[in-house]
């Protein structure tokens, strides 16, 4: 059973969750719009991604006896200055989910929540993935500058993105 305070924290993180999968919905527009297609492509992934971890916690709270209360979602941004500051806000973005979900972990333990703790821990490995991710595809675009070409070729990488979406619904 959940605690009323851990339960408002999950439900804090479910919304958080899906406004990450909105933030990349918007950059994957942003994209779209300047002809980054696998730019797009990548955070259309990522917004599937964000969107499953959402369920995630979603059927947690369900299974720990607790209520799901969604939240408004605030509107992301639109604009970026350029490709690379999308990507770098996207980064930061990713490192403060790590900080929130560390936050979480350090709640489960405060409060003797040892089922919350395993469960945050998968989120505190995937969190590794994401600063990883998002981190090397902006030092990469950083080594480029601003060649068009080696922009092309990274988005080229990036459609080649794929998500297994039976694995996250696994996961979910």
């Amino acid at each position: 059973m959940l605690t009323p305070k851990m339960e408002e924290a999950l439900n804090e993180q479910i919304k958080w969750e899906f406004y990450s999968a909105y933030l990349y919905l918007s950059m994957a527009a942003y994209f779209e719009d300047l002809g980054l297609e696998g730019f797009a492509h990548w955070m259309k992934s990522q917004t599937a991604e964000e969107t499953m971890h959402a369920m995630k916690f979603y059927k947690f709270v369900n299974e720990r006896g607790g209520r799901v209360r969604l939240q408004e979602i605030p509107q992301p941004p639109i604009e970026w200055e350029s490709p690379l500051a999308a990507m770098e806000y996207a980064l930061n973005h990713e490192r403060e989910v790590t900080k929130r979900i560390n936050r979480l972990m350090d709640f489960a333990k405060e409060e003797g929540d040892h089922a919350t703790e395993i469960f945050l821990q998968w989120f505190v490995s995937e969190q590794v993935e994401e600063e990883d991710s998002f981190g090397r595809i902006v030092n990469q675009m950083k080594l480029i500058k601003d060649s068009p070409q080696g922009l092309f070729h990274i988005d080229r990488e990036l459609a080649g993105r794929v998500l297994d979406l039976n694995l996250l619904a696994q996961e979910a």
